[in-house]
Formats: C-alpha cells, structure tokens, sequence
C-alpha cells in the first residue's frame, strides 16, 4: 500500500512538472509571437518625449524621469524603442509563465492555462506592447507575482537573489508612474507579509502611511537623486480641481484669472470630466491655465486655493470629482469613449521611433477595440470584481490564496485612488489593475477560497452594474475625444 502511494506521488509530480514545462514552452511562443506582431514597440506622445530626453540629456519631471533615465543607458546599446519593448514584453509573459508554471506544479493545470489566456486577451497585451510607463509598470509587477509564486506556491522561501530582484523591480514599478505607489505598496506590503502587522485597521493604516511617505519623498528622489528639473507638474491636480469647483458651482472667476478669462473659458467649454488637458494645450485654454496655476514662480498660492476651494464647496468639488471618475471608470458614458486601446502605430516622430503596424499588430489593435467595447474593457466592472472578491474570501491561508487576495486588493486600491487624484480617463491607467483582477479571480477560485454564497452575491451586482453600463452606452451620447472647435467643446461632457 505504502509503495502504491508513493507512486502515485511520484506520478502526480511527474505530470505536474510535465504541465509546468508546457505552461513555460507555451508562455515563450506568445512572448515570441507578441514580439513579432508588434516589433518594434509603438510610441505614443509621451514615450517620443521621453525619448528625447533620454537623447538629449535633459530631463524633467513631468513624465516620472526613471524611465527616461533607463532609455538613456539603453539606446547606448540599441536606439528605439525594441530594447523596451523586448523588456516589457519579457517580464509579461515571463512573469505569467512562472505564475501559470507554479500552479501547473500544484497540480492545477487549468488555472495554469487561464493564466496564459488572461495576459493574451487583446487589449491587455496589446497595452502592454506599448513602449509606455503604463505598460511598464504592469509588466513589472507581473513579474514580481510570477517570481513571488514560483517559490512561494510550493512551500518554499524566496531565495535573497529573487528577494532583491522583486525589490528592484516594485521600486522601478513605483518611480514609473506617478500614482503607481497605490499599486505597489499594498502589493509589497503583503509579499512581504505585512512586516508582521496582524490587524486589519493597522493594516489599513500602514498602507496609507507608507503611500503617504512615498508620495513625499519621491519628488526628491526625482530631483535630486535621478536628476530630474521641475515642470510644475504638480500643480496640475489642484489646477483641474480648482476649475472643477469653480464649473460646478458656479463661480464668477478663480484665483489668477480675470472674470473675462475665466467667462471666456467657460464658454470655450475648457472644463470637461474626461480630462484637465484643455487646460495645458497652446491651441485650447493653456492662456487660463498658466494664469491660474503655471505662471507664478511658487505655486503656495494656487495650494492655497485649492485647498479654500474645496473647503467652501466641497459639494461642488465632490460633484466636480464623482463626475471625472465616472468618465475615468467608464461607467455612466456614451458609446465609442476615446483613448480605449492601444495605438496601431507610433505618433508621428522625428526620431525614428516605431514602424508601420504589421498585419497582426493591426489584427491585435482590432481584437482589443471590441475587447474595449464590452464590460472586459470597462475599468468599473473590473472595479466591482475586485472589490467582489474581497468580499467573498473565507480563507487566505494558502500560498496560492494569499497571492490572489494580494492582487485584488492592490487591484481595488489602485482603481479607487482614481477618485481623488486623476486628471485623466485614459483607459490604459488600468491595465494593471484591470489584470491583477482577472488574476485575482483565476487565484482565489483554484484555491477554493471563496464562501460561493457571498461570490454569487457579488457577481450578481457586478453583472446589475454591466446592464446600467449597457443602457448608459444606448441612451447617453458618444462622446469623441473632447476638444474646442470654433469655440465649443466637440462631443458632449457627461450628465
């Protein structure tokens, strides 16, 4: 009996180790074939601007510098943007390749494989090929999951080699993006164990601290440690906010603006929910927003302002940013909102960056658009799922568990930050925390970690919330990219 068990074990191993070897043969192939369908990388806006600074040598802070400063050491091996696409799309589909590995390992090859379709949905891969601190930011913490469960998974301790690869890859994954500490710093928190912290208020209360402290120190980190000048890039936050309120309520004027300027802004329809670029772009409302925020040599004032603004209205600032993040979560919004997926090709460029799309990049483009038209392309629904699954969970003591519970919750928090500081509704904002979700929900439910009571609960709100966005898509109208033509907004802002 006894030797009939063991080779049993013996043989659950072996097929394991089997899945495992296909689940990693299979994630080459699609890193292989992501690369050739995008090669070499696409460049939006703010990758071009970037890579001219990497060139050039000057750098600032509007974009976070670290990625700029990276392409600096990297063009001196390959110009353009394929060493980061290379890179981006290696720790995407390496990291996902060690995921679904660890679970073929456990024996659960099905989850394996729906981690493997999960990073090939269209409009997450095709994100993802995008030479952008979007991208990188997710393909880094991909990463950072797939290294964590690869030794975590099967009892073991993380050896000190992954346990500094992963602290490079969360402190790259922080300093990429602006608002990327409300990703990561839950994440490592509970990679690392919560450094001990058992309760669920002080765990609540050490993230919050901890995204505090980043967000302190890491304009610091950009001047003086990565070398970065400033653009003023903060003031554009309280800028939209202070517009926002003065819409919302109806002020006569803002602080820096003459009652004309700002009654010419307003009929030049400058404020829209979408976004706070009108207020920054020479051809739109830049004269209103470098007088109320860009031109003064210290921005105390405009601090100053802002936060008076939202202490007398905080109806209207409350009305002014449940109204963006409805536009940045796509929830109550016309059909066909902009800036969905990814781009076929690169901007227009005088550096030589990017390449006419290839057949199957255009094919990957199309697959994402559709993608991008149903609830697996609204950040809301996401949102509730993750929000969902939390709720559902009854136990989180297995590796495989804990590692799903982590994802949702830096899922949630980094959705929710949207609330308070966006400025935007581009939908690739969400790639991380749209997948960490669809992650989440392959984790918890091969672990059976959910109470299915509860799960169905949840889904039955998310599905309710999907139906309103359906309706809001059919009875509001499609809004275009928002921008003043012959003194009016084109498309309509969000009631």
């Amino acid at each position: 009996m006894i030797d009939g068990i063991r080779a049993t074990t013996v043989k659950a191993r072996s097929t394991g180790a089997g899945a495992a070897r296909a689940i990693a043969i299979a994630a080459a192939l699609l890193c292989l074939a992501t690369l050739a369908a995008r090669w070499p990388g696409v460049a939006m806006y703010d990758s071009i601007s970037q890579y001219e600074q990497a060139t050039s040598g000057d750098f600032f802070d509007w974009h976070p510098p670290i990625m700029a400063r990276t392409w600096a050491l990297l063009i001196h091996i390959w110009p353009g943007t394929a060493p980061f696409l290379i890179l981006q799309v290696a720790l995407w589909w390496g990291g996902l390749g060690l995921l679904g590995a660890a679970l073929a390992r456990t024996g659960k090859a099905k989850a394996a494989s729906a981690v493997l379709v999960v990073g090939a949905l269209p409009l997450f891969v095709g994100w993802d090929t995008v030479v952008l601190k979007d991208a990188q930011l997710a393909s880094c913490l991909v990463a950072t999951m797939g290294l964590a469960a690869h030794f975590r998974f099967t009892g073991g301790a993380i050896p000190r080699w992954a346990v500094a690869a992963i602290l490079v890859l969360l402190v790259y994954a922080t300093l990429v993006r602006g608002n990327a500490v409300f990703a990561t710093v839950p994440l490592a928190l509970a990679l690392f164990g919560w450094l001990g912290v058992r309760r669920w208020w002080m765990r609540g209360a050490l993230t919050l601290g901890l995204i505090l402290a980043v967000l302190v120190v890491g304009p610091s980190i950009n001047h003086h440690l990565l070398g970065a000048r400033a653009s003023k890039v903060e003031r554009a936050l309280p800028l939209y906010d202070i517009a926002g309120i003065a819409h919302q309520a109806g002020l006569p004027t803002v602080a820096g603006a003459t009652e004309q300027a700002w009654r010419e802004g307003e009929r030049k329809g400058c404020y829209t929910p979408y976004f706070w670029n009108p207020y920054g772009m020479p051809t739109q409302c830049e004269s209103l927003g470098d007088s109320v925020a860009f031109d003064a040599v210290s921005g105390a004032p405009l601090m100053r302002a802002w936060i008076t603004l939202v202490a007398t209205h905080p109806i209207a600032w409350a009305e002014h940013r449940l109204r963006h993040f409805n536009s940045n979560i796509r929830f109550l919004v016309g059909r066909g909102q902009s800036d969905a997926a990814p781009p076929a090709g690169s901007e227009k460029n005088d550096d030589g960056l990017g390449a006419p799309p290839s057949g199957a990049g255009r094919a990957l483009v199309t697959a994402a658009s559709w993608m991008a038209a149903t609830p697996l392309g609204w950040p809301f629904a996401w949102l509730a799922l993750a929000l969902a699954l939390l709720g559902a969970i009854r136990d989180v003591r297995a590796p495989i568990a804990a590692l799903g519970a982590t994802l949702a919750f830096s899922a949630l928090v980094m959705g929710a930050s949207y609330a308070l500081v966006s400025i935007a509704s581009d939908l690739r904002y969400h790639l991380w925390s749209m997948l960490a979700t669809a992650l989440a929900l392959v984790l918890l439910v091969a672990a059976d970690a959910l109470d299915r009571r509860k799960l169905r609960a949840g889904l039955v709100v998310v599905a309710i919330l999907c139906l309103i966005g359906v309706a809001a898509r059919i009875v509001l109208p499609t809004e275009p990219y928002p921008y003043p033509v012959e003194g009016k907004l084109s498309g309509s802002t969000i009631a």
